[in-house]
């Protein structure tokens, strides 16, 4: 059972604890050891949110390291700009190809990296970057908030394990009202990356 190491980076407000809470738990139904951290400073506010998850035979520490992360899971672009230094060889960064504007921006003061920029920065590190319309996708099944489950869909092609598992995982963690829309959000992020 080889460890995988994923860290997953958004701004409060998409999704991005739940999502991590159903990795982590996957990971438990999949026989892992796993631990989980989570750093989020004003996130109900739009705040950055990074959580790290580790699943491996044994775990000790729930941070990952630098230049140990299997998957950057980005949820929106400059967030995951933030974190290429994580990234080991042969790593991964999936990426919400989707644009918050942080306050500079707004103002003026600063200028957005573009999307190819962002690339190159993650391909110092990465094998491969994986772009993904999450925010389009769950605004297309009627909810912008589920972009961390479709997210998800697209990183279970990728590590794998039983897709029932996962679905199983989805329909004990999200609001039962929810569940059947999720699911499939989660089968449209499978799309992508299948």
């Amino acid at each position: 059972m080889k460890n995988i190491d994923f860290l997953m980076a958004g701004v409060g407000g998409q999704g991005t604890i739940l999502a991590s809470n159903i990795l982590a738990e996957v990971g438990l139904q999949l026989g892992y050891d796993v631990k989980k951290a989570e750093v989020h400073g004003m996130a109900q506010r739009g705040g950055q949110v990074d959580s790290h998850i580790r699943w491996g035979e044994k775990v000790y520490s729930p941070l990952v390291e630098e230049n140990n992360a299997d998957y950057l899971i980005g949820f929106e672009m400059l967030e995951a700009a933030r974190f290429p230094h994580f990234l080991k060889e042969k790593s991964l960064a999936l990426v919400n190809d989707y644009r918050i504007n942080p306050p500079l921006v707004n103002l003026g003061k600063a200028n957005y990296p573009s999307k190819k920029e962002i690339e190159a920065l993650l391909l110092e590190r990465a094998d491969k970057v994986l772009w993904v319309e999450g925010t389009g996708i769950a605004k297309d099944l009627g909810n912008p908030a589920m972009i961390g489950v479709v997210l998800l869909g697209a990183l279970s092609n990728l590590v794998g394990g039983d897709k029932e598992a996962w679905l199983d995982v989805i329909g004990r963690m999200v609001p039962q009202k929810f569940v059947e829309l999720n699911k499939k959000a989660f089968n449209a992020g499978r799309e992508v990356s299948g």
